[in-house]
């Protein structure tokens, strides 16, 4: 027997338990390089919500939305719709306070802003460069709080 043999020999006695030992520590493997490459990106700045491009363009068609629904039926029938798109404008809004340093009044946990607080944000939004309808506030002609 020569040594190409005894090479090949042991090369085959050897491939199942290397292919065994693979598919069983792979996973911890891969989990220590995702834990080091989440370490090393955790020293990088992460943004707290989404794009201001993102936010901006959703302001944009909340309020596009809500001018529709005011107009388009009876407000009573409309009412529930209405205080819903109001409520994700005031979320998307403060978010976008947020993102660019404008002053505003936190809302406590499932509390939504008042409109006139709302409409204040927004034009302060407007004034910080956020690009929006030109007419942001009153929301609704019935004066609701």
């Amino acid at each position: 027997m020569s040594l190409l043999d005894v090479g090949k020999l042991a090369l085959i006695t050897v491939t199942p338990t290397l292919i065994g030992a693979a598919v069983i520590y792979s996973p911890r493997w891969w989990a220590a390089v995702a834990r080091a490459w989440n370490a090393h990106r955790a020293d990088e700045p992460q943004p707290l919500g989404p794009p201001i491009e993102q936010l901006a363009a959703d302001l944009r068609r909340l309020l596009r939305l809500h001018e529709e629904l005011t107009r388009s039926a009876h407000l009573a029938m409309l009412a529930h719709r209405v205080w819903a798109v109001e409520a994700a404008i005031g979320a998307r809004a403060v978010e976008a306070a947020r993102a660019l340093d404008v002053p505003h009044r936190e809302p406590e946990q499932l509390e939504i802003l008042t409109r006139a607080a709302l409409g204040r944000l927004l034009t302060d939004l407007a004034g910080a460069g956020l690009v929006l309808p030109a007419l942001v506030a009153p929301f609704t002609k019935d004066g609701r709080r």
